[in-house]
């Protein structure tokens, strides 16, 4: 039994409510050892607070825990308000296009820009994004940031993923999603691509409801899933959304909690081999497909690796407890349930073997602070990097 709970436990990714735990908090943490956790603006006042609290936190964690937020730039940006504005992934998209229409015109002009900024070129320009959102990262002590988006910015979807996408077509998004992650490792911050296999289609917003994307499988394949294609080795993890795509054999089930995308596309057709994160089980675009405790065994079944639960309490306990009812009731997922957790204690221990990295003194926060307002300045980041006039998705303000 104590084995089932471990292994059960370890599959969880969780949220916290405040700044510091509480003893309810600290309870239930002791008795699911989750695999993990994932802070929110909610909980993060300064770097020297929050490494406390995922220090504290994650000792009562499976071990090679993953430490992550949502540090994409943009409107989100976990750390805007401790730290600085970072600009979106859409701005150094258009940044990188104009910079490379200049580069084409005027070959000189293009390498003097570099010389002088250190960040000239298109390639650097998404590496520097990189690599200033890492160095955010390790700032507050996290070793994961869920980043990059990796949706194509499709007309259907502006209303609902606003300035996230770096680009328009598959060409685009894949340019700045390499060098992007080339960024996050050469600081040792493990990336994440997002939303598999593709929101760029999506009218509705899945923190609500399930969107059902009118995309063929054709379509998907040749556009929203080429990122994925091209870059599955060079994506640490992976995560999946809460969509349907009724006109592929995906059919009417969110892709989180289909066996079709997650095993047979992902892991089979494309062959990756990384960890796949569920998007947040409370959200609505699976909540109004099945229940969480019900989503929780249907996401470990379909193939993932991590489920996300990022606020309430009850539901990470009910998500926990389903696991093991499942496991006690059924051999089969008893050792699924059994294997999948060490395949990925194997895949943590990997990626997080190295201790996370120090804490930043004063003089050090304001010097990143300063390099972050430079690269800002020079990407000439649009309207989009603040909160626009459309309602602002609770990815954007939690």
């Amino acid at each position: 039994m104590e084995s089932l709970r471990k292994a059960a436990g370890s599959l969880l990714v969780v949220g916290l409510g405040g700044g510091e735990l509480t003893g309810v908090e600290r309870a239930w943490l002791k008795l699911v050892r989750p695999g993990g956790v994932i802070l929110f603006k909610r909980n993060i006042e300064d770097p020297a607070q929050t490494r406390a609290l995922l220090d504290e936190a994650t000792e009562s964690c499976a071990t090679h825990a993953v430490r992550c937020v949502d540090i994409e730039g943009g409107t989100v940006n976990r750390v805007r308000d401790a730290l600085a504005a970072l600009p979106s992934a859409q701005a150094v998209g258009q940044a990188m296009r104009r910079e490379q229409g200049r580069a084409s015109s005027n070959p000189t002009l293009g390498a003097r820009t570099k010389t002088r900024q250190g960040w000239g070129t298109p390639a650097s320009l998404a590496r520097g994004h990189g690599e200033l959102i890492a160095r955010a990262t390790n700032a507050f002590g996290f070793n994961t940031t869920l980043a990059p988006v990796v949706d194509l910015a499709l007309p259907e979807a502006a209303e609902v993923l606003g300035s996230r996408p770096p680009g328009a077509n598959a060409a685009e998004v894949t340019t700045y999603a390499r060098e992007f992650l080339a960024g996050l490792r050469a600081h040792g911050v493990t990336g994440c691509g997002k939303h598999f296999p593709g929101l760029g289609g999506a009218a509705g917003d899945t923190h609500f409801t399930m969107p059902e994307i009118d995309r063929t499988w054709k379509q998907v394949w040749n556009e929203d899933l080429v990122p994925y294609r091209e870059l599955h080795r060079e994506m640490p993890m992976i995560m999946m959304n809460h969509a349907a795509y009724p006109a592929t054999p995906g059919r009417v089930r969110p892709a989180s909690a289909s066996a079709f995308w997650i095993t047979t596309v992902l892991r089979k057709k494309i062959g990756y081999r990384g960890i796949i994160l569920s998007d947040d089980l409370e959200m609505g675009g699976i909540l109004k497909f099945l229940p969480v405790d019900e989503a929780a065994i249907a996401a470990v079944v379909a193939g993932s690796d991590l489920l996300e639960i990022c606020h309430s309490p009850e539901l990470i306990l009910r998500s926990f407890e389903a696991l093991l009812s499942e496991a006690e009731r059924s051999a089969a997922f008893r050792k699924l349930l059994l294997s999948r957790a060490a395949e990925v204690e194997r895949k943590r221990r990997r990626l997080y073997a190295f201790r996370v990295s120090r804490a930043l003194g004063a003089k050090q926060l304001e010097q990143l602070r300063t390099r972050i307002a430079r690269f800002r300045d020079l990407i000439a980041a649009s309207e989009t990097d603040t909160i626009d006039p459309r309602a602002a998705a609770p990815a954007e303000t939690s």
